[in-house]
């Protein structure tokens, strides 16, 4: 077959003209517009960062931009954030997929995340970055859009794991990937199955119980990195929280973390107001606390009740609310044999609970609430105090919201709309302290104290965090006389837990080479002690010992200044 062949030679005249006369091969104008064209996206040095150009309205702070810059040009697009709390790790990993974006070396993004802050981030990438990113809410969204934030939960689950698992994704990032410390979840095997070519862990807590939860991040960011398991053990751990080597370990650290605090200079944070604010428990109130004290006692001595954590968190659910503990005795009731001398005991404390009326707490809390008149953040450990907080303040004309764990994320960004454009009073459970940033409010009530400290710290970190205008006050209220007075007394006031950083008391924990974690103490001190000036002394023993080690650290940072 025979295809015809066409020459289009009409050029040739024209060409041949401008030979013979030497132009004008172009116009002067063009040719200059041209080459600003290219003096304009030439990249002088990747060194810089070339996306704030495509960025007028944001204003990094320094640290976030030299952190940008060195998990670019020295850890590879492979690192864990761990800034403390409020030094915006968000800002940071924007930062960076912009960058990569700008180069031309990122275009499928996947960032998972806690339900409560899919749309956070989504708000925050498209208004402050201008990067096109979507909350998954159907089952096409993974493959139609090119950067999606989701939930952990919802991709692992078919069919949207498969659909996570098929792709191969430029860039993946985890927020508050503490929660994948434990390499045998069904979470950390999952995100290890992604495809990925650059990695970004966000956690302000990399330690929060043994090292091995270190080597397990930094084994999904570059596995080998640290070596086998068998090898880390032998080269950087001496006991769980006891690093071998301390200085090797934070040399390799340094190539794949970045950690800023606050004590670092350079930020400005508003002031932080702390006050202990006391509460007289009724009499009947006092009756309780006694006799589930008492309980609790006789309890640890009977080998039915293996796990001293439950009868703990009974004395500590007494000082919260009635409504707390009574589920809990309950459930124990219907544990315990039925020839058991111990249910009549639960029967009666039930009861005892059944008379009281009134909280001294939650009095307390709306006195404090109708004396500034403002928005505040309620936080409490227990649900069932969550549920009858909202009820009493209602009941007193005071409108809240609830927020925890246990709501979808529709539910949890129209409770947090909500507590900005109409409610007062925000109530929320430790689902409420992690992530969600609520800088328009500047006053917390922890209407229960936790023992771990960096709680504590993540929820202020909610409100006292960069970009809060006002200072913040902080209400702790404190049960007279009670297991939660000592604790407070402990952690929050001997050794300033408000005024230091964070990341100081973990160090000092470390060095102290306690054979448990300082909850694990507190528990035993507790169940052990046969008076409460027992479990006073005991307690303040350990704080005072926990200062002697900061004033030790204090005097050799001096030491190494002089």
């Amino acid at each position: 077959m025979k295809v015809p062949i066409h020459f289009d030679r009409e050029w040739v005249p024209e060409l041949k003209k401008r030979m013979k006369e030497d132009g004008p091969w172009n116009k002067w104008e063009l040719f200059q517009l041209a080459y600003q064209a290219e003096e304009t996206s030439i990249v002088s040095d990747f060194g810089e960062l070339q996306c704030l150009k495509h960025l007028p309205a944001l204003d990094p702070f320094p640290h976030q931009l030299e952190t940008a810059k060195r998990v670019i040009s020295e850890m590879h697009g492979r690192a864990i954030l761990a800034d403390e709390v409020g030094l915006g790790k968000t800002i940071e990993a924007g930062l960076i997929i912009k960058e990569y974006m700008v180069r031309g070396l990122a275009k499928k993004i996947l960032i998972l995340v806690p339900a409560s802050l899919v749309v956070q981030w989504s708000r925050e990438l498209n208004q402050k970055f201008g990067i096109p990113a979507v909350a998954q809410k159907k089952e096409y969204m993974w493959r139609q859009y090119d950067v999606v934030i989701a939930s952990i939960d919802t991709a692992k689950r078919e069919p949207h794991r498969g659909h996570v698992l098929d792709q191969d994704y430029d860039i993946l990032i985890i927020d508050e990937a503490h929660k994948l410390k434990n390499k045998n979840t069904v979470n950390y095997q999952f995100i290890k199955e992604i495809k990925k070519k650059y990695c970004l862990l966000l956690t302000a807590t990399p330690i929060q119980n043994d090292l091995d939860e270190l080597y397990n991040l930094i084994t999904l960011l570059k596995p080998g990195y640290l070596g086998q398991s068998a090898d880390f053990q032998k080269n950087y751990v001496e006991s769980k929280r006891q690093a071998r080597n301390h200085e090797v370990l934070q040399e390799e650290l340094k190539d794949i973390m970045v950690r800023n605090t606050r004590s670092e200079g350079g930020l400005f944070f508003t002031k932080r107001f702390v006050e202990t604010v006391p509460v007289e428990l009724s009499e009947m109130e006092w009756e309780l606390y006694h006799g589930v004290t008492n309980f609790v006692k006789e309890q640890y001595q009977n080998t039915f009740f293996k796990n001293p954590l439950a009868l703990i968190t009974l004395q500590r659910e007494v000082c919260s609310s009635r409504f707390a503990a009574f589920d809990t005795l309950v459930n124990m009731h219907n544990r315990l044999p039925e020839d058991s001398p111990a249910r009549m005991k639960v029967v009666e404390l039930a009861e005892l609970i059944r008379a009281i009326k009134k909280n001294a707490k939650a009095e307390k809390t709306l006195e404090l609430i109708q004396s500034f008149n403002d928005k505040a953040i309620i936080f409490t450990e227990y649900r069932k105090t969550q549920e009858y907080l909202h009820h009493y303040l209602a009941e007193n004309g005071i409108s809240s919201v609830m927020f925890r764990g246990g709501f979808k994320r529709n539910k949890k960004d129209w409770m947090t709309e909500l507590f900005e454009n109409r409610a007062q009073v925000l109530i929320a459970t430790e689902a409420g302290g992690e992530g969600i940033n609520l800088q328009f409010c500047n006053r917390i009530i922890n209407f229960d104290m936790p023992w771990n400290p960096m709680r504590v710290e993540q929820r202020i970190g909610r409100v006292h965090r960069l970009g809060q205008k006002r200072d913040v006050y902080i209400y702790n209220l404190s049960t007279s006389g009670t297991i939660e007075e000592h604790i407070l007394n402990l952690l929050y006031e001997k050794i300033n837990m408000f005024e230091m950083v964070i990341g100081e008391l973990d160090t000092i924990v470390e060095r102290l080479r306690l054979n448990k974690s300082i909850e694990s103490n507190l528990i035993d001190i507790v169940l052990e002690s046969e008076t409460e000036r027992e479990v006073q002394i005991k307690i303040n023993n350990i704080g005072e010992v926990i200062r002697m080690q900061m004033n030790e650290n204090n005097l050799a940072e001096g030491m190494e200044q002089l």
